[in-house]
């Protein structure tokens, strides 16, 4: 059996229409948050199948010097092989979360950057802000 279960830890960052600078701020540290818990039950999950494909391995080579039939050996070894197949493509799968995890961390200072001052005054001063569009008039 194995040890992974699905988790409902509640990092997930809410998809609503609140697109002041603190709520965009706090939504990519969520999501940033997130993407590396997923890489690192990725990297969990890789090593777990790595060793079980291993151990199908030493199984097959068991199996074969009990002399069992030898349909069993094929089948340990193709067990093998998926589990070996699944860790490359939950390898390929870590990667991505640690990419998207840097590229939300990039999108979140980029962000400060470009919005952080104008926040700072508007958060600042008493009088309310127009709404958007109303000096296109």
């Amino acid at each position: 059996m194995s040890d992974l279960a699905p988790t409902t830890g509640g990092t997930a960052a809410r998809t609503d229409g609140d697109n002041r600078y603190k709520a965009v701020q706090h939504k990519l540290k969520t999501f940033a948050t997130a993407m590396d818990l997923a890489g690192s039950e990725l990297e969990q999950l890789l090593i777990g199948m790595r060793r079980n494909a291993q151990r199908a391995e030493g199984l097959a080579v068991d199996i074969a010097n009990a002399e069992l039939d030898r349909k069993f050996i094929e089948m340990t070894n193709q067990v093998a092989v998926a589990l070996g197949g699944a860790a490359v493509e939950v390898q390929k799968l870590h990667e991505t979360a640690q990419e998207v995890s840097g590229l939300a961390t990039d999108a979140r200072r980029t962000h400060a950057r470009l919005y952080e001052g104008l926040d700072t005054i508007r958060s600042g001063r008493p009088e309310r802000t127009p709404k958007p569009g109303f000096f296109a008039h």
